[in-house]
């Protein structure tokens, strides 16, 4: 589902379903990483690796450790640049290679379950204009949990965001417009996050908002943002 989200330059690897036990999996590396987690937190890191090792293979790189830098980033090898997101029942990795023509200068993705938000994590994420355009979208589409899917684009912006700038990025400081495919579907669509903040700078050209990809399915909601420029 995730590959119809992101240019053809990107590999995507993704699982659907519980993880099984993927300890095994792990680099000596990776594992002190998750030594204290609770088991499912530890299935989840292993798997999303087991994702990303095999979009490695796919792009002709040799398998290698994912660890964490900061704010828990991932760290890629040397020539790739991805992303990685799992939820309850899925797991995805996307990767590419940096420095090609088609590459990418990053990448964001993020999956949830198409389910409300709780009460009150609207207000807490959306500005008001994003509470109004809420409004509008649930009442022309009520079977789509519009509220989830800000929140997932909200991620994968930050995703993106922060490996050109190092930096937090609050919700209140990208204000983002979701856009169904047609009017009224409520399946796939676009969404263009304007930046309320000064952005990155990507080949010279300073940067004033992310433009993303969405689609639901499978009970899942999933977002990916793509800036071009490796």
């Amino acid at each position: 589902m995730i590959e119809e989200l992101l240019p053809e330059s990107v590999v995507a690897v993704e699982a659907f379903g519980e993880p099984e036990d993927a300890d095994g999996a792990l680099y000596p590396e990776e594992r002190p990483l998750v030594a204290r987690a609770v088991a499912k937190r530890r299935r989840e890191f292993a798997s999303v690796r087991v994702c990303a090792r095999h979009a490695m293979e796919k792009l002709g790189m040799p398998p290698a450790p994912v660890l964490t830098g900061e704010r828990g980033a991932p760290l890629w090898p040397a020539g790739l640049t991805g992303s990685m997101t799992h939820c309850d029942g899925y797991r995805a990795a996307a990767l590419v290679r940096t420095g090609e023509p088609a590459s990418l200068a990053s990448l964001g993705i993020d999956g949830e379950t198409h389910a409300a938000l709780p009460d009150g994590v609207l207000d807490t994420i959306a500005l008001p204009a994003e509470r109004e355009r809420h409004g509008v979208l649930a009442a022309a589409r009520p079977g789509t949990h519009w509220d989830r899917l800000l929140f997932s684009a909200k991620e994968s912006v930050y995703k993106a965001w922060f490996p050109l700038t190092r930096a937090w990025l609050d919700f209140s400081e990208a204000d983002i417009e979701l856009v169904p495919a047609t009017p009224g579907d409520g399946a796939r669509g676009t969404f263009h996050a304007r930046l309320l903040v000064a952005g990155p700078e990507v080949g010279g050209v300073r940067l004033s908002g992310f433009d993303g990809r969405w689609v639901i399915g499978e009970g899942l909601v999933l977002t990916a943002v793509s800036v071009p420029g490796g």
